[in-house]
């Protein structure tokens, strides 16, 4: 069955959902696991037409688990290589795929489910990344599901493994488990407070790791920010996930903390700010994606501390997401350039957001 753009866009995804334990700063929770054939090199040595073959078995053995009827759903293939830049573009902001399938050559693809908590990418850095992704903070239910589906795919190849070293990866880091454990939080009070820098540095002596809404290399728009293991070997699996969900919830502690200093020592300066957020988002006539991210996390925090009463944070989700640059082009069904879009993007945003006498969405 081929992937209806066009009805995803009108969806929330499974990390849109704002549901899930400690979802009021735990936007969601994800594991991958990077994955080689045995019998071909390493995507940076592959050859086209061993690009075409890795892809060919690995789509072959994804259908085979489809069949198998021990997989919960059904996995969506789509042919990467063959899609316009904003269908790639599109499934990067949800979080579907990497930068790096978007951005390679060759042959490449991806299978996802409707629900779109799997998704299982072919020939980016490795020959396979599986990823499970959850609303909320649910490691164990995700690790779950990532172990059943790798288990499904490896009953039909042979992966790259060494006894000593473990899954053999393109990347040394992964070397081992191959296993990538993260959390996404909203960390705006700790932002305000100038406390982040302080809590990262403790993070890295620990060795996890903090990247940006969009991975390594990206920046923390929103004030999110993806926390994980930076080292998959010596530990197992198991060991890694509780290493993650172990500091979590000291960093929720520590933002719930800057969250009620805040509202104690300066609730008038909060107040204002949220409020000032919700007018110019509610009202602007342009706007940027930068600003709107900028913008959607103070109203975020305060649609959680009872600021804002009219607005269901389901909807702010979908909002960061929906703004983003290829969002706004599938849902207005044409292609815009970036003055076109900072139009778009504030008339969606006054529609959502009650802005202009329009009706609030709560879904």
């Amino acid at each position: 069955m081929p992937l209806n753009f066009e009805e995803l866009a009108q969806a929330s995804g499974e990390w849109l959902k704002g549901s899930g334990p400690e979802s009021d700063i735990v936007i969601s929770s994800r594991i991958r696991l990077a994955r080689n054939l045995a019998e071909f090199p390493f995507i940076a040595r592959a050859t086209p037409a061993d690009r075409i073959e890795i892809e060919k078995i690995l789509h072959a053995r994804i259908a085979a688990s489809n069949d198998s009827k021990k997989f919960p759903g059904e996995l969506l293939y789509v042919d990467v290589s063959e899609l316009p830049e904003v269908d790639r573009a599109f499934l990067v902001e949800r979080q579907l795929i990497s930068r790096e399938l978007s951005e390679s050559d060759g042959a490449r693809a991806v299978a996802i489910d409707k629900r779109e908590q799997y998704s299982v990418m072919i020939n980016e850095e490795d020959h396979l990344r599986i990823q499970v992704m959850h609303s909320g903070l649910d490691l164990e239910t995700a690790w779950a599901q990532i172990d059943m589906l790798d288990d499904l795919i490896e009953e039909q190849v042979t992966y790259a493994y060494n006894e000593k070293l473990g899954y053999l990866t393109a990347c040394p880091t992964n070397v081992g488990t191959g296993i990538r454990v993260s959390v996404m939080l909203h960390l705006p009070a700790l932002v305000i407070t100038r406390q982040i820098d302080k809590v990262f540095r403790s993070l890295q002596k620990i060795n996890l790791a903090v990247r940006g809404l969009y991975g390594e290399g990206s920046q923390a728009m929103g004030d999110f920010y993806q926390i994980s293991n930076q080292v998959t070997l010596g530990l197992s699996e198991q060991e890694l996930v509780k290493k993650v969900s172990d500091v979590v919830p000291v960093l929720i502690d520590y933002e719930r903390q800057a969250r009620e200093f805040l509202v104690r020592e300066s609730q008038e300066t909060l107040h204002d700010r949220v409020s000032r957020a919700y007018g110019i988002l509610r009202n602007a006539q342009t706007i940027s994606s930068e600003e709107t991210l900028h913008l959607l996390s103070s109203v975020r925090m305060g649609v959680n501390l009872g600021l804002i009463g009219d607005v269901a944070i389901p909807t702010v989700n979908k909002l960061f997401v929906h703004t983003q640059p290829a969002h706004l082009q599938k849902l207005a069904g044409m292609e815009l350039d970036s003055s076109d879009r900072n139009i778009e993007r504030a008339s969606y945003l006054r529609r959502h957001l009650g802005g202009d006498g329009a009706n609030t969405t709560h879904n």
